[in-house]
């Protein structure tokens, strides 16, 4: 009984309209976003190319903005833009794409600059510099870009 019970609502979960838009959105995105850098670097590792489609984070376009653009235009399309859900989904989706252009493009520009600044002080003193993570934050035409994206599908699985 208990695994019946389990099973159907997994299968709620992946018919749901909205986690399937934010799924597709963010596997398109980063899809996209490979396609691009391996355009632009041909040669490649298996490992690098695997990580610039899974995970990799940064370019064009936005994977965070369109999995929350989707997000939004999904619960918009399944359940109004008047319901308290839109307006909480909305929310979350400005936060996140303002935070995607300031403040994790703003920390990985600081990181690069202090990795500058420590790799040439290293070799004028002889101490050793571990580097810092360099995170790559988005440009406003990236997320722009990715929020289209994620609207798109959604009105996709809304209409379709």
């Amino acid at each position: 009984m208990y695994t019946v019970k389990w099973i159907e609502s997994l299968r709620a979960f992946f018919a749901n309209p909205i986690i399937l838009s934010a799924l597709t959105s963010w596997f398109l995105s980063q899809l996209i976003k490979g396609i691009i850098a391996l355009l632009q670097v041909r040669k490649r590792s298996a490992l690098e190319i695997l990580e610039t489609l899974v995970w990799r984070t940064g370019g064009m376009p936005s994977s965070h903005a369109a999995v929350v653009g989707a997000m939004t235009a999904a619960v918009g399309f399944n359940e109004g833009i008047g319901s308290n859900l839109f307006a909480v989904s909305l929310f979350v989706a400005m936060v996140v794409m303002r935070d995607a252009m300031g403040v994790r493009r703003s920390s990985g520009l600081q990181a690069r600059a202090l990795n500058v600044l420590g790799k040439q002080t290293a070799e004028k003193t002889g101490i050793e510099f571990h580097p810092v993570k360099e995170i790559k934050g988005h440009a406003p035409l990236e997320v722009i870009a990715g929020a289209l994206l994620g609207v798109f599908i959604a009105a996709a699985y809304a209409w379709l």
